[in-house]
């Protein structure tokens, strides 16, 4: 941090720690206030939608889940539930099921890689999870055992923990036969109880008195908490399907960022993730989810993005919940004599045609929305793909700016630590941000 003549402070960091990708943060501000705040996505442009194009669109899934190594299985079930609507493909429910188990394995894997590795450490006073490593093994252990928990759903119906291989326009591959998913029941039933730790831990952190007035936007269905499908809802009457994405959001290039910046249409900046789906869906979370937030007596509606930490742990126990839900169902269907084998996809002749589909899809860090166009051959004409963290970024520079102002009070290095803890507050994803086509700069 610097200071000049007319004092003047800069906060500067070049590269942030404990983040996705790679970015940096400048802050310019004196006693009355912020004069500029710039969260920089310097990350080169990945151009996924220009790769996508010429291609089938069988290949849509296995393209776009190199999209990210944390959260793959959101973006090839944005891109499969797109295809099949364009092609009005219907999978049936127990491939609808097992890919909301899927979902469940990537939400618990990628929370909990952020509650316990990249953002506790600011709560609890470290510079790196190695470091807290050090006072808190057991708490570490607990971490990694989750994660691998999460893991091993992914691997099972994926093929593989990392870029699945399994997942497939009208459903998968192959479906694991009721044993080898039953096999998972037993770690799953730990890593509930474990889960239920996790929040009871970060309900103990202190936290800083920030609340903000977002519009808060995230899928909502009509009977369960948001995974694949549902409307698009906000907190300020936004009611939409995928299909009009388009119509009420807009994407703008500002010329710090290698990302765009998402914004409501005449309405600005808004907030997807964990914190929307939570004060939007608290109703269609499990029972047992519901009494745990309760016994922690946390609010049904949270407006501090630094609690984000326990919404995020809440949404662990559900996955973990909803995980055992599913599972439960199949041991039923293994025991009756009437059972028989799911089919795996969808087998009736795809028929392909000139047409567009759309899908919106809860990743863990917020809404991911897709949008393709194809040729009557199947081919990839057309790509939009829009990530959390674009979305988010605008949401992330506006807050940066309140808190400094109420800020001022601290200690230039304390001021500093704060705004990068409050960057993680959103888990950016910064890799999967930078993918955009076109980049139009304007010089003075």
């Amino acid at each position: 941090m610097t200071q000049n003549k007319s004092k003047t402070k800069t906060i500067k960091v070049d590269y942030l720690a404990r983040v996705e990708g790679e970015g940096a943060l400048f802050v310019k501000y004196d006693d009355n206030g912020v004069q500029d705040v710039k969260l920089k996505i310097f990350e080169p442009p990945r151009f996924f939608e220009a790769f996508l194009r010429g291609r089938d669109y069988m290949e849509s899934p296995d393209i776009t889940s190199r999209i990210c190594g944390i959260c793959p299985v959101a973006y090839q079930m944005s891109a499969v539930h797109a295809m099949e609507n364009a092609l009005n493909i219907t999978p049936s429910s127990k491939i609808r099921e097992l890919r909301r188990l899927i979902y469940c394995g990537e939400w618990i894997e990628s929370h909990i890689l952020h509650i316990y590795m990249l953002h506790a450490p600011d709560f609890l006073g470290y510079d790196s999870a190695v470091l807290m490593a050090k006072d808190h093994p057991k708490v570490i252990e607990r971490g990694l055992r989750l994660k691998k928990a999460g893991n091993a759903i992914v691997a099972l119906l994926g093929g593989r923990e990392v870029h699945p291989i399994n997942i497939r326009v009208g459903g998968f591959y192959r479906i694991p036969e009721a044993r080898e998913l039953l096999s998972l029941k037993e770690e799953l039933k730990w890593g509930r109880d474990a889960a239920k730790e996790t929040v009871l831990w970060t309900a103990g952190f202190d936290f800083p008195d920030f609340e903000r007035d977002y519009e808060f936007v995230s899928l909502v269905h009509e009977h369960e908490y948001p995974l694949n499908e549902g409307r698009l809802i906000s907190n300020q009457g936004l009611n939409i399907s995928p299909i009009e994405y388009d119509n009420y959001f807009l994407e703008t290039h500002v010329e710090h960022t290698n990302a765009l910046h998402s914004s409501i249409i005449g309405r600005g900046a808004y907030l997807a993730g964990p914190l929307a789906r939570y004060n939007l869906n608290f109703d269609k979370l499990s029972p047992l989810t519901q009494d745990v937030a309760n016994e922690i007596q946390f609010s049904t509606y949270c407006r501090n993005p630094f609690q984000s930490i326990i919404v995020r742990s809440l949404e662990v126990l559900y996955a973990f919940d909803e995980a055992l839900r599913i599972l439960e169902q199949y041991e039923k269907l293994d025991l009756s004599p009437k059972h028989s084998p799911a089919q795996s996809y969808v087998e009736a002749p795809i028929t392909t045609k000139e047409a567009t589909g759309y899908a919106i899809t809860e990743a863990p860090r917020g809404l991911l929305y897709h949008r393709y166009s194809i040729d009557s051959n199947g081919k990839i004409t057309d790509a939009k793909i829009v990530p959390p963290t674009s979305q988010n970024q605008q949401t992330i520079e506006n807050d940066l700016k309140e808190l400094v102002t109420k800020s001022l009070h601290l200690p230039e290095s304390e001021l500093t630590r704060r705004c990068e803890q409050a960057i993680r507050n959103y888990d950016p994803c910064i890799s999967c941000s930078t993918h955009f086509l076109k980049l139009h700069l304007e010089k003075a």
